[in-house]
């Protein structure tokens, strides 16, 4: 036994074991050097990431921040054993939060939380949110590996992470500037997301399908169709940002499309969305029909198949489709319009066929 082993015996028979998680931290190293960026100016384990914008040609500067988790999503990842996405789940749900006001995702720091560290499991998580981190072009700068005896059932553990963004103040998106006449695009989601996994599977456990069973509406099982990870909006809304003005953007996460497409929209206006103006996956129809809910439940609770909104005049949407139109990794929809708001109106209105 080496010397540290003996000086930590006492918390090893506690249940916690430093030796396994300084391995963990040396086999993860590589894969974690593979996000860096330019701005990464400092090596794995240290006590903080250190982190060296580049800001020429910036007039003002502003970072962006955001936090959040992967919800009871992580639930299916015990059930189906498989661990390498909900990794990508954790960056973009911070990543796209941040993106919603223009700002490019800098870096991303990870917190892993166990009851005992299971190496193998662990690192396919990492492996998860390094693959996030390169999809929005981002260094996972650090993060924290906490093994809790007692704390967390037997083979599960938490996740939590944040994101930290820059944008030119003079580049900030905050849909101040949304009038009525102006377009809304929506960009299609992979699935479900990480929004609504409590329902999701309630309605799962009711319907009798099993892992392996053919998912409904698909060639793909059950578990692949469930467990698709979140879909990153990094690249292509930045790329639409360097040639057209775009004035308001959404993700669409929890609270679905009647509480977060009010956040970007002026008091006097409200956004008109046409049911139907996008092609409904397959789990959104099986939700529906196997959870006996409407159509405006639905749009209350999920993403439906738009997972992220942009808001843009009429000229630059149809460019802003165009563009989009061209690429293979996100497709997108004119769903809507922004028209004046009559009174104390609800901010969205859904015209159901």
């Amino acid at each position: 036994m080496s010397s540290s082993a003996k000086r930590s015996q006492a918390y090893t028979d506690a249940g916690v074991d430093i030796e396994a998680g300084n391995q963990f931290v040396s086999r993860i190293k590589d894969m974690v050097k593979s996000t860096f960026t330019p701005g990464v100016a400092t090596e794995i384990g240290g006590f903080g990431g250190l982190f060296k914008p580049e800001i020429s040609g910036m007039e003002a500067p502003m970072l962006v921040a955001g936090a959040d988790g992967v919800g009871t999503k992580l639930k299916l990842a015990f059930m189906f054993d498989k661990h390498d996405t909900v990794g990508i789940d954790l960056v973009a749900m911070s990543v796209n939060d941040v993106l919603v006001q223009g700002a490019a995702p800098l870096f991303f720091l990870d917190y892993f939380a166990t009851g005992k560290l299971e190496s193998g499991v662990a690192e396919q998580v990492v492996a998860g949110v390094c693959e996030g981190c390169k999809q929005s072009a981002c260094a996972l700068l650090g993060g924290e590996t906490a093994e809790m005896p007692g704390f967390y059932p037997d083979g599960e553990y938490d996740l939590s992470g944040f994101a930290v963004g820059m944008v030119d103040s003079p580049k900030l998106v905050t849909g101040k500037s949304v009038a009525p006449g102006d377009v809304i695009i929506g960009l299609s989601s992979s699935g479900a997301h990480s929004n609504g996994w409590s329902l999701i599977r309630k309605i799962l456990g009711e319907s009798g399908l099993k892992n392996d069973d053919t998912f409904p509406g698909t060639d793909k099982t059950v578990a692949e169709v469930l467990i698709e990870p979140t879909k990153i909006y990094v690249k292509p809304v930045l790329e639409l940002m360097e040639s057209l003005t775009i004035k308001g953007m959404v993700h669409v996460t929890g609270g679905g499309f009647y509480d977060n497409v009010p956040r970007v929209l002026p008091e006097d206006t409200v956004a008109k969305i046409e049911f139907g103006s996008w092609p409904m996956l397959p789990i959104f129809d099986w939700l529906q029909k196997e959870g006996d809910l409407s159509w405006p439940e639905m749009l209350q609770i999920f993403n439906c198949g738009v997972g992220y909104i942009l808001i843009c005049d009429a000229d630059s949407a149809e460019k802003a489709l165009e563009m989009l139109d061209a690429r293979d990794d996100v497709d997108a929809f004119r769903i809507g319009e922004i028209e004046e708001r009559k009174g104390a109106a609800e901010q969205v209105e859904v015209i159901f066929p």
